[in-house]
Parts: structure tokens; C-alpha cells; sequence
């Protein structure tokens, strides 16, 4: 064999694999074929969070005047903004570089396509492995009625690296990517109208967190439509016509650039996987709780495989493939453990159940909410929308979930994540003393009031 372990892709599952691997003493590969880091470090998690952080800035100095503090003679320039980002991605890809060569991991440029009895076609030169973790990431999924044409219909990749900013847009879809658009573009002066097909922008979170979300970004003067379906786009003039279908009817909403944010389509097509006999299902690879796929000797992890489509999910399933791989003692993934972050402003983090998720499962509940209203820290920053709400399980104590919504929350949540992963109940959470004033002391607070003993509302 060539090598002990070959990772196909090189995202935040692909390349963490393969570090992890070599760690372990394998004599690994990871095969790339565009820029190291995928998606995520070149035209996702990273390079969003710079635009948006521009964004962030842009609005403190459109309110400076309510810290006391004037500016005189300020513009953006967006495609300082726009390259700005690149040049974040472009480090964060050098990083992931440096990674491979300090670990020794073979990095193979190319096309990769697993082949059978253990190899790896590389834009047709072969190479063997004992072990292949297919690790293919996903792309920008596609609905029929809105086909991408990259100019006026556009996914996530355009929308990051547009050349002329819009003076009006529609976002199709609320997840993560469409609110974090939103926000971007709102911030920087385009008028932008979000479509949703569910009741609720932001649909996987709890509800409280979707119509808050929705209040703060109606405040924006983001326009905001759910229950509602992009019929078609008329694409023929110089803007996009939106033909929109909501409860009152047929509407056309005009505007110069739809993002379509309707999720993702897991990357299996052209891999090989049916030259190897792996099997798929609502295409997605299935694998067993160690990421086994059904051929001994192939692995998947990531998008690709049921479970969330996160990067730090992704990372996590590929350090335990390969620790399997190496005899070690592990424990599969609790998927209801994984936190989830959106960085729009006011940001949303979640973990566990929601409070209708909970009752459903038969669990009798305490549920205890802290509005940062009510917080000095948020009230100093000059942030006071949001909460945060927690869910116990009524008999034991146990955290069933954790829904926030403000500033900074993405920076909050891991406590629930490690409490929930410590069995850490309500009670203990109380009593662990929260330094004051800060934002994490709400989740005590939350807590508090779940046990009746809040003490600042």
C-alpha cells in the first residue's frame, strides 16, 4: 500500500482526518482538488464571518452617535470589504497548508475517485490505502423553479465575492447561510426581502428564537415573508421579476440578485462510490456509528453522511473514524449534543432539544427565559435584544436544551454543550457562580428562573 489512510476532500472533516491520523502514526494522504480547507475555510464559515464582521463595524459607526461618539465623512467601500474576506480565506488556506507539511500528510492535487481493492484515483494515477475516508463536502443545493445561472441567481459563492453591491435582493430560504446574507447585505444599504416556506424564519430553532430574530430584522427594515414559495424568476430584463406565492396570493417582488439559500446537495456523483458498491440513500453515503460504509476499508464522514451538515460535526466524525481505526476506545457522536450558531446580528446558538421538541418526546419541563434586556452587560454594549432560554427536565434536573439570541451567543453556547455532555443539572448550573457583569451570567439567570429563584427580573 501506498498508505496507511487516504482522506478524499480537504474540509474542516478531510483535513482535521488527516492531521488526526498522522498523530496516530498512519502514513496519510489527503487528496484537494481546488484550494486546501474546502468549503468551509474558502467560501463558508470563514470568509462569511469576515463580511459579516465588516458589516458589524459599518453599523457601529452608522450608530456611533449612541455611544456618545461622533463621526464625520464615512462611506464603505465594498469591494475593499469583498477582498478583505478573500484575504481572510486565503490565510486560513495557507494555514491548513503549513498543518499538512508539519504533520507530513501527502497532499495529492487532483480529481479524486475511489477505485476498488483500496484505491484512490487521482486524475488518473492511482494510489493504494488500507483505509479511504471519503470526506466530498456538499455544495449549494438547486430547486428546479430556481436554477443558478450565477449572475442573477446566484448561491452563496457569488454572494460573497459579488463585483458591484445590489440595491435590491431577495433571499430565498432562512437557514444559517439566507439570515447571514440578509444581514450582510441589509447592513450595507441593500434592500433585501427574505422568502421562507416555513411559518418561521430560522425553522430549526425554537420559535421564541425564530420570532425574535424576525422582530430584530423587521427593526432593520429587512422585509421578511414567510409561508411563502418563489414560484418562478423572470430573469429576461435588466433585474430579476420574483414571482412570489404567500397566503394572500400572487405577488412580483423586483430586484436586482436572488440568492437561492435552500440548503445544501451532498457531493457523491462522479466519486466512484457505485464502481465500489457503497451504498447511498436520499443521497447520502451510509455508514454505521464509526463511519463504516457497507465495503470494508471505506469510511464517509461530513455532509455527505445523515446527520447535520456543520463543519465542527464533520471534524468531530472524522477524529473518531480515525481513532477507530486505531483500536482506541471510542464512543459515537450524540448528535442531539451539537451545537448550532448563526452569525447574523442579533446571532442565534442553540444545542439539545427545543421546548415543543422536548414535550413531544414525553419529558415534563421547567423552562426558565433571561432577556438580555434585563442584562447590565447587554444594556452597557448597547445590545438588548435577545434571550436566553434554557429547558429542564422537571424530575432529574437534566438540561434538555439551550436557545439563545443576542450578541455574541456563538461565544456563550459551548457552556450548555459541555454541561449537557456532564449530565450537569439545573441546580449545579445555578450554583455555579457567574461572573458579573457578563452576557454568560444569563444563563444562570435563565436558570434561575426555570427553579423560580431569578433574582433580576
Amino acid at each position: 500500500m501506498d498508505f496507511d489512510v487516504i482522506v478524499v476532500g480537504s474540509g474542516p472533516g478531510g483535513y482535521v482526518t488527516a492531521i488526526r491520523a498522522s498523530q496516530l502514526g498512519f502514513k496519510t494522504a489527503v487528496v484537494e482538488k481546488e484550494n486546501l480547507g474546502g468549503v468551509c475555510l474558502n467560501w463558508g464559515c470563514i470568509p462569511t464571518k469576515a463580511l459579516l464582521k465588516s458589516a458589524q463595524v459599518f453599523d457601529y459607526i452608522n450608530h456611533a452617535s449612541d455611544y456618545g461618539i461622533t463621526v464625520k465623512d464615512f462611506d464603505k467601500d465594498f469591494d475593499a470589504v469583498v477582498k478583505r474576506s478573500r484575504g481572510v480565506a486565503d490565510g486560513m488556506s495557507n494555514g491548513v497548508a503549513f498543518l499538512m507539511k508539519k504533520n507530513k500528510i501527502t497532499v495529492l492535487e487532483g480529481y479524486g475517485k475511489v477505485k476498488p481493492g483500496k484505491k484512490v484515483d487521482v486524475d488518473g494515477k492511482e494510489y493504494s490505502a488500507e483505509h479511504i475516508i471519503i470526506a466530498t463536502g456538499a455544495r449549494s443545493r438547486e430547486l428546479p423553479n430556481l436554477p443558478q445561472d450565477g449572475k442573477k441567481i446566484i448561491g452563496y459563492r457569488e454572494a460573497m465575492t459579488l463585483k458591484k453591491q445590489p440595491k435590491k435582493m431577495v433571499v430565498v430560504g432562512s437557514g444559517a447561510i439566507g439570515v447571514e446574507f440578509a444581514y450582510f447585505y441589509a447592513t450595507m444599504g441593500t434592500e433585501v426581502t427574505i422568502v421562507e416556506y416555513m411559518p418561521n424564519i430560522v425553522p430549526v430553532e425554537d420559535v421564541e428564537v425564530s420570532k425574535q430574530l424576525e422582530r430584530s430584522f423587521k427593526k432593520a427594515k429587512i422585509g421578511i415573508k414567510t409561508n411563502a414559495e418563489v414560484t418562478s424568476v423572470d430573469t429576461s430584463g435588466t433585474g430579476c421579476k420574483v414571482n412570489v406565492k404567500t397566503k394572500k396570493g400572487e405577488e412580483v417582488i423586483e430586484a436586482d440578485i436572488v440568492l437561492s439559500a435552500v440548503g445544501i446537495t451532498p457531493n457523491i456523483e462522479g466519486i466512484g462510490l457505485e464502481d465500489v458498491g457503497i451504498a447511498t440513500d436520499k443521497g447520502r453515503v451510509l455508514v454505521n456509528d464509526y463511519y463504516q460504509t457497507n465495503v470494508p476499508g471505506y469510511y464517509a464522514i461530513g455532509d455527505i453522511v445523515p446527520g447535520q451538515a456543520l463543519a465542527h460535526v464533520a471534524s468531530a466524525e472524522g477524529i473518531l473514524c480515525v481513532e477507530k481505526i486505531a483500536g482506541q476506545h471510542v464512543e459515537p457522536i450524540d448528535y442531539n449534543n451539537i451545537p448550532g450558531c448563526t452569525y447574523c446580528f442579533p446571532e442565534v446558538a442553540s444545542v439539545g432539544y427545543t421546548e415543543a421538541a422536548a414535550k413531544e418526546a414525553g419529558y415534563e419541563v421547567k423552562v426558565g427565559k433571561f432577556p438580555f434586556s434585563a442584562s447590565g452587560k447587554a444594556s452597557a454594549a448597547g445590545h438588548k435584544d435577545g434571550f436566553v432560554k434554557v429547558i429542564y427536565d422537571a424530575k432529574y434536573g437534566e438540561m434538555l436544551g439551550c436557545h439563545m439570541i443576542g450578541s455574541n451567543v456563538t461565544e456563550m453556547i459551548a457552556e450548555a454543550v459541555v454541561a449537557r455532555k456532564l449530565e450537569t443539572t439545573g441546580h449545579e448550573i445555578l450554583k455555579a457562580v457567574h461572573p458579573h457583569p457578563t452576557l454568560s451570567e444569563a444563563v444562570m439567570e435563565a436558570t434561575a428562573a426555570a427553579y423560580d429563584e431569578v433574582i433580576h427580573l
